[in-house]
């Protein structure tokens, strides 16, 4: 496969799913989200701090993701069995040193402290659908005969252009089985058919562009990894590929009318990006302390 391209640093915003999902369920979220240097009340320190807590339920999901990626790695390296007890001892001590950071549940006094073995429990339920899967077991028959073409969580962001627009579209796992590239993305939460369905549409379109890999001959996956393993398959056309460079376009110029100058990404006044009024999106929200 061709090298994935590299890109010069430009200060653009770019597009990504959880960029729009976060500018489409609070302006101001999305506001302390990209724009803390910008702030005229809190400093960019304070924000930056709470931005970087993490939750219960996304912490479960880096941990997962991180293991999966050193397994990936590990079978890239030696065709070895795995040792589950090696492994299982490994993912619990992953699980430990991922629960010092700091928490919203904590930070916020949801609870008084994390329970360490109910957040393996669940890291390890994860692991374990993955490898009893008949998934796994076919990467072991088929993929593995080109694990030297296997991209497994690229550096960087996954930058890609779309119709000339910046977009982040970072892929959990991609590899080539005969004439075909096959993405596949870990979930550890709940289905969620339109998010994740786009989010692989994007990821095609992302492996078309690196690689210049019609998008009729990539077949994207979505594992749901509990409560049991299980998978949607997606068909993708140049139609569906086309279709997502709309809606990339028209997502991009929403979150472009928010800046006051749009090459250099430098946000409108604060005021503007305005707080939601649906509560259930606050009550999750890492930046609550500071619209309270």
């Amino acid at each position: 496969m061709n090298p994935i391209k590299k890109f010069d640093f430009t200060p653009i915003l770019g597009w990504s799913v959880s960029r729009y999902d976060t500018f489409t369920t609070c302006r101001r979220r999305y506001y302390y989200t990209y724009y803390a240097k910008f702030d005229p009340e809190y400093s960019a320190d304070k924000i930056n701090r709470l931005k970087k807590m993490t939750s219960i339920p996304l912490e479960v999901g880096n941990i997962v993701h991180d293991i999966i990626k050193v397994l990936l790695e590990r079978l890239r390296k030696t065709d070895q069995q795995i040792d589950g007890r090696r492994f299982y001892d490994y993912a619990r001590k992953i699980t430990g040193q991922y629960c010092q950071k700091t928490f919203s549940e904590i930070y916020y006094n949801e609870i008084q402290q994390l329970d360490i073995d109910d957040i393996y429990e669940s890291v390890r339920l994860n692991l374990s659908n993955l490898l009893n899967s008949q998934r796994f077991m076919w990467l072991l028959q088929n993929a593995i005969k080109h694990k030297d073409q296997w991209v497994i969580e690229p550096p960087g962001y996954g930058q890609t252009v779309i119709r000339g627009l910046k977009a982040y579209c970072k892929v959990d796992f991609l590899f080539p089985v005969d004439d075909v590239l096959y993405i596949m993305d870990w979930k550890t939460g709940k289905a969620d058919q339109t998010k994740h369905s786009k989010q692989m549409v994007g990821y095609s379109a992302w492996a078309a562009f690196h690689f210049d890999h019609a998008p009729e001959r990539i077949r994207p996956i979505i594992a749901y990894l509990k409560p049991d393993y299980a998978e949607e398959t997606l068909s993708v056309s140049q139609s569906d590929t086309d279709r997502f460079a709309d809606i990339v376009e028209n997502e991009t110029r929403e979150m472009y009318a928010y800046c006051a100058n749009i090459e250099e990404n430098i946000p409108k006044e604060k005021s503007l990006f305005e707080k939601t009024n649906v509560s259930i999106f606050c009550d999750y929200c890492n930046f609550r302390e500071l619209c309270r």
